[in-house]
């Protein structure tokens, strides 16, 4: 792993995002190599030749000025990199965006992969309205392990529980959905208790990481490569239109809303968690040069 610290003039960018104005990453780059990583398509922006996942900038910032032009605003942590990697416990630089912020009326959406946050629930506490969302596409901790480096389901999950606990609203992120692989009902089951909404989204494949999973389900589920050729090669949305229909249904049977938009943070805390479908969405892409 390469890792170097680095010197940027702000940490805070405007985003062209759905979800928020602004968009903050403490490092460039991730060091959970996730094979399916989105945000791998970013690589041509940071001057790094090394692969994705194999190297990481710790972002140095000066003091964040008029601190009130973010109030009210929704600040989104961790659009490209995970802001709790485990290099975060050495070099703190989230925190250090945290303590900056705090006060300023900003609203903030942060997205792991990790239980590190934990350490910094005290601090996020002090922010209104805000939400933390864990990546959690599978309940296999196998499969998990061939997909990422991040830590186990189960801590993601644990860390989820402390924070809705807490009074924080919290998100399950059903991403991305593997066709054939992902047991989405077994994951909404699980996280129901314990989030206040659950995001789908698909796997999208494109770029240099299609041709590794593809790869992938050859040699690992070589009964489903004819449905992820129909879906990746074809072009064919079937598989995502009868998974909306089924899950829409599934959410109704165990009295939960299915919704196109996110209006979660209009529902009383301790209302069921509403499910919202993300599939087919393309914004982060479009916002590529913006996000660092």
């Amino acid at each position: 792993m390469m890792i170097k610290e680095i010197e940027v003039k702000n940490v805070i960018t405007k985003s062209n995002l759905p979800v928020c104005e602004y968009s903050v990453n403490p490092y460039v780059g991730c060091t959970h190599g996730c094979r399916y990583c989105y945000a791998s398509f970013m690589k041509r922006f940071t001057g790094h030749a090394e692969p994705w996942g194999s190297f990481l900038d710790v972002k140095h910032w000066p003091e964040i000025k008029n601190l009130k032009k973010y109030a009210g605003k929704e600040l989104f942590i961790g659009s490209v990199t995970d802001p709790y990697l485990p290099q975060e416990e050495q070099y703190r630089r989230t925190r250090f965006l945290l303590e900056q912020l705090v006060g300023s009326g900003a609203k903030i959406s942060i997205a792991t992969k990790s239980d590190l946050i934990m350490r910094d629930l005290d601090l996020i506490k002090n922010f209104p309205d805000a939400r933390v969302s864990w990546s959690v596409n599978t309940l296999d901790e196998d499969f998990k392990n061939e997909m990422d480096h991040a830590v186990s389901i189960e801590r993601r999950l644990t860390a989820m529980e402390t924070f809705h606990k807490a009074g924080i609203r919290t998100t399950c992120f059903v991403s991305p959905i593997f066709p054939g692989i992902t047991d989405v009902k077994a994951i909404i089951d699980r996280a129901k208790g314990q989030c206040n909404l659950i995001w789908l989204e698909n796997l999208n494949l494109r770029g240099s990481y299609k041709a590794v999973i593809m790869e992938y389900i050859q040699g690992k589920y070589p009964k489903l490569l004819s449905l992820y050729r129909e879906i990746y090669q074809q072009g064919n949305r079937r598989y995502w239109e009868l998974l909306d229909a089924e899950l829409k249904n599934y959410a109704a049977e165990i009295g939960l809303d299915y919704a196109k938009n996110d209006d979660s943070m209009k529902r009383p805390f301790d209302a069921l968690p509403v499910v919202v479908n993300y599939f087919y969405h393309e914004q982060i892409k479009k916002s590529a040069r913006n996000v660092y």
